[in-house]
């Protein structure tokens, strides 16, 4: 539970420290003198975003340090543990801090650890509950009276199969429906690509085939040139009787081995030339076989001049290069395999989406059941809470229609709507219809502390929420908060004496000014300070015998 506030440089506040106790306390003051500071302040801890407006005039920073006792608050040990941000010396108590600049950044810590404000969120749901002077208003929208239902209710296994399910219909559908939008386009696609495949099939170039077969293209349309310049090149090299290299090179070899006696300088010389005549001879054999080997063969050139001139063609009409022709013919192959697979993922996607649909609602079907059930529960206690309340005719109905044309959502498709008659033989119709200020915030109150009562949150913080309440009914109300307070911690701004005289402990707020700056101050009522302070609020500022007779009678609990 909420132990402790400090308050340093926060809007009007120059520094103040409540030390906050069990049960209900209750925060009185002046109008305008910032009852709700302290809990702006422990709202800023709890995650709410800050900006420079927040810290006091002439200060560099605001700061809010809070204290909680968690020693029986399991679920926020557990998400301390779960983050590592538990004290190991001190596992009972948990520290948030919290600092705004005058530039309007913040930082937030968790015992002493940086920490963000979706980890200050986080954490916060499980230490304190705050409801808002205008959270009775907020009834009146559906939603939020769905959401009441569903918190009373306490089925979030429910509630989360639902939006899994929702989560993943809407995924399939989202994919169905691009599919199905670009149907005729990838058709279109499809059937050129069939047309464009198969010819590149029925062509069947290999990867390498087309430099390969340029080659071939070329030897074959110069075969007669390449013999006639082959032979003419052995003749010349090897075979012809008049003269040719090699007799040349030889000759040449013995004249200059014979002169090598005078002169041994031409040593070199020899030896060159005698590996040169090997490698014409060797030259000489290589061009007889290649010669034999020459294949003039016009039906086969005729051949290759085909399937060449057909590589153009198909690479033209492709755009690409004629080398590039496989790798083309592989892309679309692979292009044209998986627009087959898109149209059999269409069917099989469409029976998928049906089946999620399905899912989702049988899982918004179970949904509806258990809210239907809670709603009869939940229409009881308030209906009970009210009559306390001083609405003794008031009947409470909450419906829970199932609409089966409704788009699916991840809550459901439930419409929940809270009716009310307040008056016999009046129907029952929605709250906005029915209700007055007063009844209203009575009828939220209720819900308020119905719903609270039901969770493990152990500090709640009720912000005026008695607004339009006056009277025996105002009694009625401080009966309940006290005696939710009796069981957990409550606290309560309230301008009420009625409400405030059933608090176990009260905070006075004031406003002090020099004319140049203004601070406000909270103080810890004692018995006597409480006499007179609930005294103020039924008589004004004007303290009476009589105001102070009332007063003590409302404090005889």
């Amino acid at each position: 539970m909420l132990a402790h506030i400090s308050v340093k440089n926060f809007a009007v506040v120059k520094q103040i420290g409540i030390d906050v106790a069990h049960g209900l306390t209750v925060i009185t003051g002046e109008t305008g003198a910032g009852k709700s500071i302290a809990i702006d302040a422990l709202s800023l801890c709890l995650g709410d975003r800050a900006d420079a407006a927040s810290v006091r005039k002439g200060s560099e920073k605001a700061e809010v340090v809070v204290h909680f006792d968690i020693k029986k608050v399991p679920l926020a040990k557990a998400w301390l543990e779960e983050n590592e941000l538990l004290q190991e010396d001190n596992p009972n108590e948990c520290f948030i801090r919290r600092l705004v600049s005058n530039e309007g950044r913040s930082k937030a810590f968790i015992n002493g650890v940086a920490v963000s404000l979706n980890q200050l969120k986080s954490l916060g749901q499980y230490l304190v509950s705050i409801h808002g002077q205008n959270a009775h208003y907020q009834l009146l929208k559906p939603d939020n009276q769905r959401k009441l239902l569903d918190s009373f209710a306490g089925h979030k296994p429910l509630l989360t199969d639902v939006s899994v399910a929702y989560d993943s219909l809407k995924q399939k559908q989202q994919l169905l429906k691009q599919l199905v939008s670009a149907q005729k386009q990838r058709t279109d696609r499809k059937n050129l690509l069939e047309y464009q495949v198969q010819e590149l099939d029925e062509y069947s170039i290999g990867e390498e085939e087309f430099s390969q077969l340029e080659l071939e293209h070329k030897r074959l349309s110069n075969s007669q040139t390449l013999l006639e310049q082959a032979q003419i090149s052995f003749y010349q090299l090897y075979e012809s009787e008049d003269f040719n290299a090699l007799s040349a090179i030889q000759s040449s070899v013995d004249n200059l081995s014979e002169l090598q006696e005078h002169d041994p300088t031409l040593g070199p010389i020899v030896e060159m030339l005698s590996e040169a005549a090997i490698q014409i001879e060797e030259a000489s054999q290589e061009i007889r076989q290649y010669c034999d080997q020459l294949e003039i063969d016009p039906m086969k050139l005729q051949q290759v001049e085909q399937r060449y001139s057909e590589a153009m063609d198909l690479s033209r009409k492709h755009h690409v290069k004629p080398e590039d022709l496989y790798n083309t013919h592989m892309q679309l192959a692979k292009e044209y395999a998986e627009l087959l697979k898109d149209e059999n993922n269409l069917s099989a996607l469409s029976k998928e989406c049906e089946a999620q649909r399905q899912e989702y609602e049988a899982a918004a079907r179970k949904l509806h059941e258990s809210r239907t059930e809670s709603a009869k529960a939940l229409a009881s206690k308030i209906e009970s809470h009210v009559k306390d309340m001083n609405m003794q005719h008031a009947k409470i109905f909450i419906d829970v229609d199932y609409d089966e044309t409704a788009t699916p959502s991840p809550n459901g498709k439930d419409d929940v709507l809270v009716k009310v008659t307040t008056n016999p033989g009046q129907p029952a119709d929605a709250l906005d219809k029915v209700v007055s200020g007063g009844e209203l915030s009575r009828i939220g109150l209720a819900i308020q502390v119905i719903t609270s009562s039901g969770n493990q949150v152990p500090t709640m913080i009720f912000d005026e929420v008695d607004t339009g309440i006056s009277g025996p009914t105002a009694s009625i109300v401080g009966r309940l908060l006290r005696k939710l307070g009796e069981a957990s911690q409550v606290v309560c701004v309230t301008h009420l004496p009625q409400v405030a005289a059933h608090g176990h402990n009260q905070l006075f707020v004031t406003k002090l000014t020099d004319g140049d700056t203004t601070e406000t101050k909270m103080l810890r009522l004692t018995e006597h300070d409480r006499v007179n302070e609930i005294a103020r609020l039924l008589a004004g500022d004007k303290l009476t015998d009589t105001a102070i007779a009332n007063a003590k009678d409302l404090l005889k609990l």
